[in-house]
């Protein structure tokens, strides 16, 4: 019987698992990351048209409730790539999950949409900095090349779940809880992946890594975030005020300062040269076609079905299914497509997929009883045609450049995605808010431009019974009803229009580029 303080051989495999098994710890680990961080992206727009009424939250509200956490993403996105090669990847992905499970109990329990954004923010720069780290442990975690491809496979796979199933897990929740526990939900999650990366996943550095580049991070965010802000606000506001025209200006000045102090950096953020390749450049406009259209219309997709169609939660949740459902069936066939004739005509092809997809939806909105069959086609068309551009656009973009330089490539494309992402939630907003007033002011040719513009917000935030004008007491509701899918068709018009002119654009990348080498 050996001594008490001696660790026996089950002590010893307990403390550590053997290679296999650790490795498929890390690997559930890692999935669960990807899994929550979908989730926070596609579960929460079902949750808007609640939050407007438990929490009394505007148009602005509900905007700044997912750009927060998108704009906080971009905020961290390359800081968190240079603090994990320095003092640890599994160090800095737990101090990030203590972040993320803080804050979306934080989300949890807020009890007004000020607090929520705040919230959000905060589970946006756990969230940026978890998608990073979990790159590299899967790396360093999976050297042999088959583990590693099988690895990522599941990863991939787990990642679609989350983005796909969003919304049905969004509508389930409030179908059965409430809406918090749609963040309350990741603490628990995060506890579990804590316990799992302990016994499971090895340290790892860089020795060589670089350092952090503050400047061009700082610069960057404020470049962003004025212009989202000016964007947003300004259709309350009012873009000519000089407040909003100093968030405009402060924009200007941030991009030319980051652009100044990159250019001048020895170890830039953005090393602008990679954009002379004329491939990279093509495959970029597949991460910026993706976050131009498909990703910011569902936000907004949940309000058209909810307060533009009447359905209720559930069978809105359950529509939005076709709206994500392709992008988590299709990658076997986009990879296998790229293979085949090339990137180069898939990601044109996807990006234009989308866009017809789109032009369908706004078509059939233009019925006055639009068929459901016919709209939730367009959605499906849509997410074919992301899927098709996402895995093809991802691996074109750090194929394009030498090896070195990859990960530099692909922390472009990330923040391509999250960037655009960001000012399109917002873009998107104002063609709403703009196609909303039009229709006012066609139909109520005697209000004033201050009503229907106070109408125009309260009508894209789903208060469909806002219009009280004198007379209007009974078709006020149907009157609101009409102009939010109006709204909401120029936003589909917009975004079709918008995937297309990308797709073609990148097809011309991609011819100037047949002669690029790295």
């Amino acid at each position: 019987m050996p001594p008490a303080s001696t660790p026996t051989t089950a002590d010893i495999a307990a403390a550590h698992p053997p290679r296999a098994g650790r490795d498929g710890l890390a690997l559930t680990a890692i999935c669960l990351v990807a899994l929550m961080f979908g989730l926070e992206i596609s579960s929460v727009p079902v949750i808007l048209p609640t939050l407007e009424q438990q929490l009394g939250t505007g148009f602005q509200d509900a905007q700044w409730i997912m750009n927060a956490y998108t704009l906080a993403c971009t905020s961290v996105l390359m800081a968190a790539g240079t603090l994990a090669d320095r003092f640890g990847r599994r160090r800095i992905l737990v101090l990030c999950l203590w972040v993320f499970g803080l804050a979306s109990l934080a989300c949890g329990l807020a009890s007004e949409a000020s607090t929520l954004i705040v919230a959000r923010f905060v589970q946006g720069v756990g969230a940026g900095a978890m998608m990073i780290c979990q790159f590299a442990i899967l790396s360093h975690q999976f050297r042999e090349p088959k583990a590693r491809a099988r690895a990522f496979a599941l990863w991939g796979v787990i990642a679609g779940v989350g983005l796909g199933f969003g919304p049905m897990v969004g509508a389930l929740i409030l179908a059965v809880a409430d809406w918090r526990w749609v963040f309350l939900v990741h603490a628990p999650l995060t506890l579990l992946t804590l316990a799992l990366l302990r016994v499971s996943v090895q340290e790892s550095r860089d020795p060589a890594a670089h350092r952090l580049d503050i400047a061009g991070m700082t610069t960057l965010t404020l470049t962003v975030f004025a212009l989202v802000y000016f964007i947003t606000q300004g259709t309350e506001s009012g873009f000519g005020t000089p407040v909003m025209l100093g968030w405009a200006g402060l924009s200007v000045a941030g991009l030319l300062l980051f652009i100044f102090i990159e250019r001048r950096s020895a170890q830039p953020m953005f090393d602008f040269s990679v954009f002379r390749i004329q491939r990279f450049n093509g495959a970029l406009m597949g991460s910026v076609g993706m976050n131009f259209s498909f990703w910011p219309f569902m936000i907004y997709l949940p309000l058209y079905f909810q307060a533009g169609l009447g359905y209720d939660t559930m069978t809105a949740g359950g529509a939005l299914l076709a709206y994500t459902l392709p992008t988590l069936l299709v990658p076997p066939l986009a990879e296998r497509l790229a293979l085949r004739y090339g990137a180069e005509r898939i990601i044109p092809l996807g990006l234009g997929m989308m866009g017809a997809g789109f032009i369908v939806m706004a078509a059939v909105n233009q019925a006055d009883q639009p068929s459901i069959a016919l709209f939730l086609l367009g959605c499906a068309i849509a997410g074919a045609g992301l899927a098709l551009t996402n895995s093809p656009t991802t691996n074109t973009t750090t194929g394009s450049v030498s090896a070195d330089r990859a990960g530099m490539a692909s922390g472009i494309d990330f923040s391509a995605r999250l960037i655009t992402l960001a000012l399109n939630i917002a873009l998107m907003g104002l063609v709403l808010i703009l196609g909303i007033a039009q229709y006012l002011v066609d139909v109520l040719p005697g209000t004033t431009a201050a009503q229907w513009a106070t109408l125009s917000q309260e009508i894209a935030a789903g208060k469909l019974d806002t219009l009280t004008l004198p007379g209007l007491t009974e078709t006020g509701p149907a009157i609101a009803q009409a102009a939010l899918r109006h709204g909401a068709g120029w936003t589909m018009l917009y975004a079709g229009l918008g995937a297309c002119a990308l797709g073609l654009l990148s097809r011309l990348f991609f011819l100037r580029g047949k002669g690029d080498t790295r």
